[in-house]
C-alpha cells in the first residue's frame, strides 16, 4: 500500500512541542521526510526518542529561530535544496499568556504575536515561493477554537490567533490559483502536559488528544486533499 505522503517533504515548525511531535510523528508515518526546525534541545531529543528508527532517515532538525524571517528562509532553502522539495507546511508554533488589556503589558503582547502570528508569517514567507514555483504544496496553519469569536480575558492570545486566521484565509486566496491551499486547524483546550499543569482542577473529558489535531492535520496535508482551501477546521 502507498503511504499518503511517500516522497513528500513536509516543514513542521513547532514540530518538538506536545502537538508538534504528534504532527511530526504522524507524517512521518505517512511516509514524509519531516524537517523540524527547534529551540530547545530536551525537546529535540525526546523527539528524536520517539521516532522509530525505521523512520529516523526522514526526520531533519535544526536549531531555528521561527520567528526571524531571514532564519527561515535560510533553513527553507537548505531543506529544498537538499531534498529537492518541499510539498507541505505546518505552521504550528504558539504560546499562551492571559490577561485582559489592562492587565498585559508590552512585552507580554509582543510575544504573543510573535509566536503565535509572526512564526506563521515567517514560515509561510519563507516556503511559499519552493511551492509556487512547481504549482503545487498545502499549508496548516494551527490556530485556536477558542478566539472564535474573539474572547477576552487573554487579548494577545485572541488577537495573535485570530491574526493567524486571517492570515490563513488571505493567503488561501492568493494562492488558490498556483497549486497551493492552505488551511487552518481550530482545536480547543489540547490535553497536554503544559495545560494539565496550568489547570490541575479542570475536567479533562472533553480535551483534545494530540493525536486527534495531528490526523486532521495530515488529511489536509495530503495530495488528495487539493480542493480544501481557506477552511477552518474546528477540532
Amino acid at each position: 500500500m502507498t503511504l499518503p505522503l511517500a516522497g513528500q517533504v513536509a516543514l513542521v515548525t513547532g514540530g518538538t512541542g506536545a502537538l508538534g511531535q504528534a504532527v511530526t510523528l504522524r507524517l512521518l508515518t505517512d511516509g514524509a521526510v519531516v524537517a523540524v526546525p527547534y529551540a530547545v534541545e530536551a525537546e529535540r531529543d525526546r523527539l528524536h526518542e520517539r521516532v522509530a528508527a525505521t523512520d529516523r532517515p526522514r526526520l531533519v532538525t535544526e536549531p531555528v529561530d521561527v520567528i526571524d524571517l531571514e532564519s527561515m528562509v535560510a533553513f527553507a532553502r537548505n531543506v529544498n535544496q537538499a531534498r529537492g522539495r518541499i510539498d507541505v507546511l505546518v505552521a504550528g508554533v504558539g504560546g499562551f499568556a492571559g490577561g485582559s488589556l489592562l492587565e498585559t503589558d508590552r512585552e507580554t503582547w509582543t510575544r504573543m504575536l510573535d509566536l503565535n502570528l509572526t512564526s506563521a508569517f515567517s514560515a509561510a514567507k519563507a516556503v511559499l515561493p519552493h511551492m509556487v514555483r512547481v504549482r503545487y504544496g498545502r499549508i496548516v496553519v494551527v490556530a485556536s477554537r477558542a478566539v472564535v469569536p474573539p474572547a477576552g480575558g487573554f487579548i494577545a492570545y485572541t488577537v495573535a490567533k485570530a491574526g493567524a486566521i486571517a492570515l490563513t484565509q488571505a493567503l488561501a486566496q492568493e494562492t488558490r490559483e498556483q497549486g497551493v491551499t492552505v488551511n487552518a486547524v481550530l482545536p480547543s483546550t489540547m490535553d497536554t502536559p503544559a495545560n494539565r499543569t496550568a489547570m490541575p482542577s479542570s475536567d479533562r473529558k472533553g480535551w483534545v488528544p494530540v493525536d486527534a489535531v495531528a490526523d486532521a492535520i495530515a488529511i489536509l496535508a495530503r495530495p488528495t486533499s487539493g480542493y480544501i482551501t481557506g477552511t477552518l477546521l474546528a477540532i
